[in-house]
């Protein structure tokens, strides 16, 4: 194996089945010490033996991602345990699929604090051992639904979506400390997927598939602010990008010529993945149209 994560310490959350045990499995048979985050002391327990009996090196604890005491008890009795911690996977998460017109407020708050602030938690009691060490590697598990949409998972996409802008601002603050923040996004048959889709669909997406995205974005040459997409044994990239679009300045008619102008404003022709969001300011006040209004 050409990554080699011997002597790098790994968090993985929700890692007590499914997508997060296949993450522990992988990035422990690639040398990393890993925490077995999970709710279920049994599932926690049966993964982190699992690495132990392949040789490896794993340790189960049992809490919330939404608990911030526990999490950042975890990452302290990590620290204290091995010395560091490198690597941190958050993976958990939960649904509550229904439309948004017949969708419980407290079900879309309680997605958004499992998938966003649970990924918050973690990362932040992290953060600063990394920014001290010189050194970390950061996963957040995002999904198609957020990027493009699922009908009748409003609280689950708006949460994932979150995760992306999330891993855009900490990759650019990580940038001086060496700390790389990525997000992944799985398709995988998982107890999430349970009834979601027919045994046929789901054929094949076995979340062992998804882990080596993972593996990859947690290495020492891992990229940064790379939004992976897995399933099935493919991968591919995601991009947040901008079009060239329109220069309209202060035309009184401006919303109308809007309106006239969607397919050149929707153009993809040239367009750019902005290096931050300021980038986008810059398009905005050096259009290259004003070149030729000015000429």
């Amino acid at each position: 194996m050409t990554i080699n994560l011997t002597g790098r310490t790994a968090i993985v959350t929700g890692a007590g089945g499914g997508l997060g045990r296949s993450h522990a499995l992988a990035l422990a048979r690639h040398g990393a010490r890993v925490v077995v985050n999970d709710m279920s002391p049994t599932g926690a327990e049966n993964v982190a033996d699992e690495i132990r009996q392949a040789g490896g090196e794993a340790v189960a604890i049992v809490c919330s991602v939404t608990d911030r005491a526990a999490t950042e008890a975890m990452v302290a009795e990590t620290v204290a345990r091995w010395g560091s911690i490198d690597i941190v996977v958050n993976n958990a998460g939960i649904l509550r699929d229904r439309t948004f017109a017949k969708m419980d407020l407290d079900d879309f708050a309680t997605v958004i604090d499992v998938h966003l602030m649970g990924s918050v938690n973690v990362t932040k009691a992290a953060w600063p051992h990394m920014r001290e060490q010189g050194y970390g590697r950061i996963v957040f598990t995002t999904s198609s639904s957020g990027l493009y949409g699922n009908f009748g998972q409003s609280n689950y996409s708006a949460a994932k979506m979150a995760l992306v802008g999330l891993m855009q601002t900490l990759a650019l603050e990580g940038e001086k400390s060496n700390i790389r923040v990525n997000c992944l996004a799985p398709s995988a048959a998982t107890q999430m997927t349970e009834g979601l889709y027919s045994e046929e669909a789901l054929k094949g997406l076995s979340s062992d598939l998804v882990s080596p995205g993972v593996v990859a974005l947690t290495a020492e040459d891992a990229p940064t602010r790379v939004v992976l997409l897995a399933g099935s044994g493919a991968f591919e990239q995601a991009h947040v990008t901008m079009t060239r679009g329109v220069y309209l300045g202060a035309a009184p008619d401006a919303a109308d010529q809007i309106q006239a102008s969607w397919s050149r404003i929707a153009d993809r022709t040239d367009e750019t993945v902005p290096a931050s969001g300021a980038a986008q300011y810059q398009h905005e006040i050096n259009h290259p149209d004003r070149a030729s209004e000015a000429a």
